[in-house]
């Protein structure tokens, strides 16, 4: 048989010329990708790279004995035993894999099909049902306490921390009289406490006399802000592909984040406790001015602090609110497109700024509405 290198099928990618690897050997399905019932979509969504893990996958589609009869008719050789680029290719299908299987579980849920709706309630979860159907955490107790009597696995807790689950009230976190209130914030107390500390640090930069380079330090700081916050969602919040696979984990995990896609309607657990937001902001505060001259790092503070406000304002309004016309219809399809189709994509909540620039939009087809 004829060899191939991995480089030599991924340049075979078009309705003209379509080839796949399956099992160390080529094939060209060009001719038969009309006749795929899946359609020939599907078969380009593959074009040039390994289906072996895709073909095997029960989640994706089981293909039966004479599927396989069908494909050796096209067989034209087999891969260059080139191990790094096979195994590279495996890994990408794998993970390509496990991402529709993610996606695919969404996709089974009411709300994947309504949360583009102006008025958008999902409905009550039954707390009951739930904990039986599920065996993950029971919402009716402490959720917290629960992570050191249960074991689970990685995958399953992740496909249960990214399936919606809504209370009439708010859950039980911590269950402690002291650390319970400590968790909840209504939206309102951040912009009352850092408002006042951001325009403080505003005061003290413009009495350095530059107000231009003051307006430039002020910009310059939300911009850091927003690229911040692209940043800590995407490598913070979503670590889910690195997350070892223990207890600890999941709990950090749901403590950091998990809990916001598990119960993303709980008004009093959307934006950052006071205390949480000292113990973070200190040491970014020193940072500031270990980066910048005293006048600009003032400034550079300030606007990173009204940026964080925003976010967290921006954030609740979102889910809670009819929104504005203007940017904000948008950006609440486009976060509630984020917890509903793929929170694999779409990290900025604000705008979709870092998302453009680092390839990470979040894509989604028409919905309904009832606006």
């Amino acid at each position: 048989m004829k060899r191939y290198t991995f480089n030599e099928v991924a340049n075979h990618t078009s309705t003209k010329s379509c080839w796949v690897i399956y099992d160390k050997k080529v094939y060209d399905v060009t001719e038969f990708m009309m006749d795929h019932p899946g359609g020939d979509d599907l078969i380009l969504d593959y074009a040039g790279k390994d289906v072996t893990a895709v073909m095997k996958d029960v989640m994706e589609h089981e293909h039966s004995e004479a599927a396989y009869d069908i494909l050796a008719d096209y067989c034209i050789g087999e891969l260059d035993d080139n191990k790094q680029c096979f195994s590279s290719s495996v890994t990408v299908d794998k993970k390509q894999a496990l991402h529709r299987q993610r996606m695919q579980l969404l996709e089974q849920l009411e709300e994947s099909k309504t949360y583009g709706m102006a008025d958008f309630h999902p409905k009550e979860t039954d707390a009951n049902a739930d904990i039986k159907t599920h065996q993950f955490l029971d919402l009716r107790k402490a959720l917290i306490p629960q992570f050191f009597t249960s074991s689970f696995t990685k995958e399953f807790y992740l496909e249960q921390v990214h399936k919606p689950r809504y209370l009439p009230t708010p859950a039980i976190f911590f269950g402690h009289p002291l650390l319970e209130p400590l968790s909840k914030t209504v939206w309102y107390v951040v912009p009352l406490l850092w408002l006042p500390f951001s325009a403080y640090q505003l005061y003290i930069s413009s009495t350095y006399d530059m107000i231009p380079l003051t307006c430039f330090s002020f910009v310059l700081g939300i911009l850091i802000w927003t690229l911040l916050e692209y940043l800590l969602h995407r490598f913070l919040f979503h670590v889910d592909d690195y997350l070892p696979d223990h207890q600890i984990a999941f709990l950090l995990h749901f403590t950091l984040h998990g809990f916001h896609h598990y119960l993303p309607m709980d008004r009093l657990r959307l934006v950052m406790p006071p205390t949480l937001g000292i113990v973070i902001a200190y040491p970014l505060i020193n940072l500031g001015h270990f980066l910048f001259p005293p006048i600009m790092a003032y400034a550079v503070i300030s606007g990173g602090v009204l940026g964080y406000v925003m976010y967290d304002c921006i954030h609740y309004y979102l889910h809670h609110a009819k929104v504005f016309e203007f940017h904000f219809k948008e950006m609440k399809k486009y976060h509630m497109a984020h917890h509903y189709k793929n929170y694999e994509d779409g990290y900025g909540i604000t705008s979709k700024l870092w998302d453009v620039i680092f390839g990470t939009v979040l894509k989604y087809g028409p919905m309904t509405t009832n606006e």
